[in-house]
C-alpha cells in the first residue's frame, strides 16, 4: 500500500460531523495497486458511457459491498482540460463526486447482483479540499452508511496522494 494513504488512516467519522481529513477506513492490508475491474467489467453494471464513464478501475470492495476503493486517474487529454482552466487545468470538483457517485452505482447494483439504474437523491456536506490535475491518481473510498433494497447513503472521499481532495455524502434510489 502507498505510504501516502496510509499515513491518513484514521477512525471513520459520523456523516453528521464537520468533515475530517482522517480517511474514511483503515487501508491497511488492502493493495491499492489492485484492479478487480476495469472499464468494461465497470460498464456491465453502470450504465455511464462514453466522456461521462468516469471510474476507472474498482481497486477493492469488501465481502458484504460495506466499503469500497474505486480509482481514477486523470489524464491531460481529457474534453475538459482544455476549458477547466487554461495553463491551470484542474478536474472540476462535481467531476471528482460524479466519479464518486459511479463507485457508489457500481456497488449498489453489485450488492443487488443485477445492473441497476440509480438516480441520485441528494449530495450533503460536501467539502472540496484540494485541487486534482492530470497525472494525479484520485482514489474514491466509499463507506455505506444506509442499504435497502431500493436505496443506499454512502459517505465518499477523494484522495490523491496524502491529500483529501473532497468528502461528501451521497444518497440514491433504484430506478425500477
Amino acid at each position: 500500500m502507498p505510504e501516502s494513504l496510509s499515513e491518513q488512516t484514521g477512525a471513520a467519522e459520523s456523516s453528521a460531523k464537520a468533515p475530517s481529513k482522517a480517511l474514511l477506513f483503515d487501508l491497511s492490508g488492502i493493495d491499492l495497486g489492485a484492479r478487480i475491474a476495469g472499464k468494461d467489467e465497470i460498464a456491465k453494471w453502470n450504465p455511464h458511457r462514453g466522456n461521462m464513464a468516469f471510474l476507472d478501475h474498482v481497486v477493492w470492495v469488501a465481502d458484504d459491498y460495506s466499503r469500497a476503493i474505486g480509482l481514477r486517474q486523470v489524464r491531460s487529454d481529457e474534453f475538459w482540460v482544455a476549458g477547466h482552466f487554461p495553463d491551470k487545468p484542474m478536474y472540476p470538483g462535481v467531476f471528482q463526486v460524479e466519479t464518486a457517485a459511479q463507485l457508489a452505482c457500481f456497488v449498489f447494483a453489485r450488492r443487488k447482483d443485477k445492473p441497476t439504474l440509480a438516480a441520485f437523491l441528494r449530495i450533503e456536506n460536501c467539502s472540496f479540499r484540494s485541487m486534482v490535475e492530470p497525472g494525479d491518481d484520485l482514489f474514491i473510498l466509499l463507506q455505506d452508511v444506509k442499504f435497502h433494497r431500493k436505496r443506499f447513503i454512502v459517505d465518499v472521499q477523494g484522495v490523491v496522494g496524502t491529500r483529501v481532495t473532497f468528502e461528501c455524502q451521497i444518497s440514491g434510489m433504484a430506478m425500477e
